[in-house]
């Protein structure tokens, strides 16, 4: 298990925030090296280095989440310079190492989160009052992407249970469906045909109140910056990344299986439950093992991203080869 209490990590685990926006970016790279699994990818500088991306606010308050919640891990943290600075936004480009700068002067206020659908009393929730709901909670996670690297985060959030608590999901109500913001004047890639857009999501309705899904808010302990998903982000933490949508506007309670962006994309390497899963290959690259951001060499994938113990039950009886 990868979860570990923010008392446990050691100020020298994280980097600093001052010696982050005084440097330069430099040359990390690595190529995975071994047939199958080798990604073909190495970080490169950055265009421009005068371009630097937001500084997030402090959050106030942030409380420890109980390990009867979350399970305990032992990872130390990706860099806060790796985690601003190497992000899939396709909204705002295709290239990981341009994100940051095009997200640079994102509007993340005024901000509002629809929530409707098959739900008692749907509201309108004004960010500031959305982040309210529950005591902001820091919760260390793996992130697992499709293609092969992961990164261990420090987000900010609350559970998405207590939102839908908010508005009271009817009965016949089985999944939750998320839309993203999609504003072509902040958002330049949204002109490109490479996505359908708005992105969208959903997740069956025990996902969605399962204790380990949250809406994130912050990261490394302040208020998420645009490129990283401002204003609020979707975080399942045994799900590959591309589930866990950014600049979320829109949740909606359905009966039905609702569309997904990346499975409308490409739907036999997308499904619609994103599991990670070591023994689902992608039809182009194994997923037996990724590359941690920071590190060399490679490590084994773990079977729904390390929280079995947490989720499997959700999936019992069902042909994860099959329902990928």
């Amino acid at each position: 298990m990868l979860i570990k209490n923010p008392e446990d990590i050691k100020s020298s685990e994280i980097t600093d925030k001052d010696l982050y926006y005084n440097r330069r970016m430099f040359l990390r790279g690595a190529v995975l090296a071994g047939g199958a699994v080798a990604t073909g990818y190495i970080y490169r500088f950055f265009t421009s280095h005068d371009e630097q991306s937001q500084a997030g606010e402090k959050i106030a308050d942030v409380q420890t989440t109980p390990q009867t919640a979350v399970p305990a891990i032992n990872e130390k943290p990706t860099s806060y310079e790796d985690f601003t600075h190497y992000n899939n936004f396709y909204e705002f480009s295709t290239d990981k190492l341009e994100v940051a700068g095009k997200a640079n002067k994102f509007v993340t206020r005024p901000w509002t989160v629809a929530v409707e659908g098959l739900v008692q009393k749907p509201q309108v929730f004004d960010i500031d009052d959305l982040v309210k709901i529950s005591p902001p909670e820091e919760r260390i996670y793996r992130h697992r992407c499709v293609e092969r690297w992961s990164m261990i985060v420090p987000w900010v959030g609350f559970p998405l249970s207590k939102l839908l608590d908010q508005v009271q999901p009817l009965s016949q109500a089985k999944y939750v469906a998320f839309e993203t913001l999609a504003d072509p004047k902040q958002m330049p890639n949204i002109r490109s045909d490479v996505l359908d857009w708005p992105y969208v999501e959903g997740l069956r309705l025990d996902e969605a109140l399962h204790p380990l899904t949250i809406l994130a808010t912050g990261a490394y302990g302040e208020s998420l910056p645009p490129q990283n998903g401002a204003p609020l982000k979707l975080v399942v933490p045994w799900k590959y990344g591309f589930k866990g949508l950014k600049s979320i506007v829109r949740i909606k309670l359905v009966e039905q299986q609702p569309p997904t962006t990346w499975n409308i994309a490409g739907p036999d390497e997308y499904g619609f439950y994103s599991n990670v899963n070591p023994n689902r290959d992608h039809p182009r690259w194994s997923q037996k093992v990724e590359r941690r951001i920071g590190e060399f060499g490679v490590r084994d994938t773990l079977m729904f991203n390390g929280y079995g113990d947490q989720v499997a039950q959700l999936y019992a009886g069902m042909d994860l080869i099959k329902n990928f």
